[in-house]
Order: C-alpha cells, then sequence, then structure tokens
C-alpha cells in the first residue's frame, strides 16, 4: 500500500488532495487533505514510525492545551504509519498578509505550552540546556569555517564571532522546537492551530518565542512579530 492508497481509503469514496507537492527528501513525511462525510480531514503519513510515536507522545502528554491540532486517529499497514488530523485551515501566518490579531493568538499558545508541566512531556530532566546550548554555538562556528569561502564570510568575521559568547538560555520547558509562521495553520474562523509536534521536546522558552518573532517579522512584518510577543505576555 502506497501513501495515496492509505488516503484514498481513509476518504471512503471521498477526494484526496496531496499537500506535499514536488520531489521530497527520502524519508519526509506526506500530508494529504480528504474529504469525508464529516467534512475535511488531514491524513499525515510518517516518514518513520518514531516521528508518529513522538506527535502523539506530545499531544497525548499536552492534552487539553489551546491550539493544538484535534487527532481523530491513528494507526499503520505494515510499514506505514499515519495520523488523521481534524482541518485546521488552508492557511498559515507565512501565506496570510499581516494579521497582528492572529499573531496575538500564536504568541498565547506559545505561552501556554511554555507554562505547561514539563513532567508530561519527557522524563529526561535537561533536555536542551545551557549546556547544550553552548556546546552547539561553538560547533556552528566551527562548520560554518568549513564554508567560509563559499559563502563569503571573511576570516576577521570568523575570528571575531569565536569571541561572542554563547547566549543566554532559560531552564528548559516543554517546546515545540519548531515554531515557524508555516506551522501556525489558520482556519476558515480565525483559529489558530500549531501544528507538527514531532521534535516537541524540553528546551529553553526563547528557543520557540524567538524563532517565531524572528520569522514572522521577516515573512509577514513587524506588526506580526509585535503581535506575537504580545501575545506571549
Amino acid at each position: 500500500m502506497t501513501p495515496h492508497d492509505l488516503a484514498e481509503r481513509l476518504a471512503r469514496g471521498g477526494s484526496v488532495q496531496e499537500l506535499t507537492g514536488g520531489e521530497q527528501p527520502i524519508n519526509a513525511n506526506r500530508l494529504f487533505r480528504i474529504w469525508v462525510e464529516e467534512g475535511s480531514r488531514i491524513v499525515k503519513v510518517y516518514g518513520t514510525p518514531a516521528r508518529e510515536r513522538r506527535e502523539r507522545h506530545a499531544l497525548d502528554a499536552l492534552a487539553g492545551l489551546t491550539g493544538l491540532p484535534t487527532l481523530v486517529d491513528s494507526g499503520a499497514e505494515g510499514d506505514i504509519h499515519w495520523a488523521l488530523f481534524e482541518d485546521a485551515g488552508q492557511w498559515s501566518l507565512a501565506t496570510l498578509p499581516e494579521n497582528p490579531a492572529l499573531a496575538r493568538q500564536a504568541g498565547a499558545i506559545l505561552a501556554g505550552l511554555h507554562n505547561s508541566e514539563t513532567e508530561l512531556m519527557t522524563n529526561m530532566t535537561r533536555g536542551i540546556d545551557q549546556e547544550w546550548i553552548s556546546v552547539d554555538f561553538i560547533s556552528t562556528f566551527k562548520r560554518l569555517a568549513r564554508y567560509r569561502g563559499r559563502i563569503g564570510l571573511s576570516s576577521e568575521l570568523m575570528e571575531a564571532a569565536r569571541g561572542v559568547r554563547p547566549p543566554f538560555a532559560s531552564p528548559p520547558r516543554s517546546a515545540h522546537t519548531n515554531a515557524t509562521p508555516d506551522n501556525f495553520l489558520v482556519d476558515d474562523d480565525g483559529q489558530v492551530t500549531l501544528i507538527n509536534w514531532e521534535w516537541a521536546t524540553l528546551a529553553p522558552p526563547e528557543w520557540d518565542l524567538s524563532k517565531a518573532i524572528w520569522l514572522a517579522g521577516l515573512e509577514s512584518g513587524p506588526a506580526s512579530a509585535a503581535g506575537i510577543e504580545e501575545g506571549y505576555g
């Protein structure tokens, strides 16, 4: 059975639209919108079984928080692991015009996540912490040094960068770790949902918040970036 065959079976004779177009890397997730009697649904076929387990665990652990996707069903057909979600909308913060009100909803979702009980998310005691941030910060510059000439970084700039202290990291909290504008979906009623929870773990709150604000400013505009910060509180 192929992912498309699975989507057609779950559609029970309804229409099927694949949302992951173009050439995809190996083990990439596949997404389909299907239309059934109850309305539209999203079929997510995971690139690996571990992704399905991680996302299901995160959604179970965080159940009750505002802005989470609604899982309708899940299962496995041979090597194909899948989940069926309520359709959270055809738009996102990345595709809509700048909208501070929607951005404030996104910020409030992140605030609720970061204020949730960390013990529910994982039995890890550390996650992404200050030590992890410091090691990754240093290794990033080591990787950049290999390609310095190719990407046009001067030796003086690299030397100055090596002297910068790693950023401060707050104590780890429950985190999404990829709170990008395209992961904040918007439905017809203007409700915002944060999707794609496979990589949720413990991390400093600023990991999510700074990424969301920075990318919202780049992709949507300064009012959206300010809206996320305002909604976060």
